[in-house]
């Protein structure tokens, strides 16, 4: 038995006919929803991880015909290969970048995004801005993961302080009308204002009259209750005047 079917295999051992439900309703997988057509059979992140761990050292072909198919969890886990290759055997970073890019048509789910974009792009992107421009460009992009992508990546550089990409790329993504990317923006901010809640309220100042409500209230979710009830209420005003 080849790895690619011993993969599947450790995956369908780990299964689970009942949680498989419960997954394809948490991940919109019905008519016109966001993970339309979506297949679960029910394996937990950390059984994924335990498998992903086990076939690190698999060949990149093996890791793209997982990232092709339509079961989630077989997705899933060869995205975290692909993270395990790109962070313990990244001779060849780059490599693992491209390969990324090159795949993304398989990163098509918001838990897809944010286990791998943070982790591969992300993490590359941090000692080569000139190349940043890649998140630029999926923020004004009309596919939903990769505006997920461009935003969730700065988590990377938020860690380290570096907040200036999020703050842009925030800024671009004000008027999303989709629900995600406002949570994700939201979620990206409130990490920004953990470690300098100044910059994530002069940010705010700017912006919030205007911010999706969503947005706003996962921004501020770790200021005090007196604050949250400020912001909210002027976007409550501002809103009642448009």
């Amino acid at each position: 038995m080849n790895d690619i079917y011993k993969i599947k295999e450790d995956l369908r051992l780990s299964s689970n006919r009942g949680k498989s439900k419960v997954l394809a309703g948490f991940f919109k997988t019905g008519e016109g929803q966001y993970g339309e057509g979506d297949v679960f059979i029910g394996v937990n992140v950390p059984d994924c991880r335990k498998v992903a761990r086990k076939y690190t050292r698999v060949d990149l072909d093996i890791v793209k015909r997982l990232i092709e198919s339509k079961i989630h969890e077989e997705r899933l886990t060869g995205l975290l290969i692909l993270v395990d290759k790109y962070e313990k055997f990244g001779d060849n970073k780059k490599e693992i970048v491209d390969f990324y890019l090159n795949n993304l048509k398989g990163v098509n789910n918001w838990d897809l995004v944010d286990l791998t974009a943070p982790k591969i792009l992300g993490d590359y992107l941090l000692n080569f801005v000139e190349d940043r421009k890649v998140l630029y460009e999926f923020a004004d992009s009309g596919d939903l993961w990769k505006r997920r992508i461009s935003i969730v990546s700065c988590y990377t550089f938020i860690r380290v302080k570096k907040f200036e990409d999020c703050l842009k790329i925030s800024e671009i993504l004000l008027n999303d009308e989709h629900d995600l990317i406002h949570k994700a923006v939201g979620w990206m901010l409130r990490e920004v204002g953990k470690r300098d809640v100044n910059v994530l309220e002069n940010f705010l100042k700017k912006h919030y009259r205007i911010m999706p409500r969503t947005m706003l209230r996962y921004a501020i979710e770790k200021f005090s209750k007196e604050k949250k009830d400020f912001y909210m209420s002027k976007v409550k005003m501002f809103n009642f005047f448009l």
